[in-house]
């Protein structure tokens, strides 16, 4: 089974993805995505993503291998590579993709019942206001432009397979872990 992630900034997902990685270090493991953005901190190569050229992700379009990709703006793009399933699968592991919501939606249509799609939404855009101004590290700005995105991706709670509403992280873990289960239960 693969497992696709997917939230509006701020709703947990990353948080959702590590517990599960964490608590089944030798199930699972995280598809890592391309982009043709500069690293920022601490990212390494082949660790947060594959950062490569403009002109080497076009060629890799053209080369079809890409299950997935978006141009987000001009030049930026992601993008999840066909050798990522087949590696991770190679090493007896389930896939987690941790992707935006239109690309979560473009995985499921393409991995079909493959793939589980799970959309983990914050209990209110108020909450999420809330979570992204704790941060600390976001302009008054780009908040109001990731609450926007928010709404506009909440649209799409409807097209995945489940839901988890993370309004109390312990909860939510149960949620999530209750997914899993199930999941592997179905396999047996």
């Amino acid at each position: 089974m693969i497992y696709i992630f997917c939230a509006p900034s701020g709703s947990g997902k990353s948080t959702m993805v590590k517990h599960l990685l964490t608590k089944h270090p030798n199930l699972f493991e995280l598809s890592i995505s391309c982009t043709t953005r500069a690293p920022r901190g601490q990212e390494v190569h082949g660790r947060e993503y594959y950062f490569i050229t403009v002109e080497e992700f076009q060629n890799r379009i053209k080369n079809d291998d890409f299950i997935e990709y978006e141009q987000v703006y001009e030049g930026l793009y992601y993008g999840t590579l066909k050798e990522e399933i087949d590696r991770i699968e190679a090493a007896g592991r389930q896939v987690l993709f941790d992707v935006d919501v239109k690309g979560g939606i473009n995985l499921k249509h393409i991995l079909g019942d493959r793939a589980t799609s799970i959309f983990i939404c914050p209990p209110s855009i108020e909450e999420l206001r809330r979570r992204l101004e704790g941060r600390g590290d976001t302009s008054p700005e780009m908040i109001e432009k990731r609450l926007a995105k928010a709404e506009l991706e909440l649209s799409y709670k409807p097209q995945f397979d489940r839901v988890v509403v993370n309004d109390d992280l312990n909860h939510a873990f149960e949620q999530l872990d209750a997914i899993i289960d199930e999941g592997r239960d179905l396999r047996r």
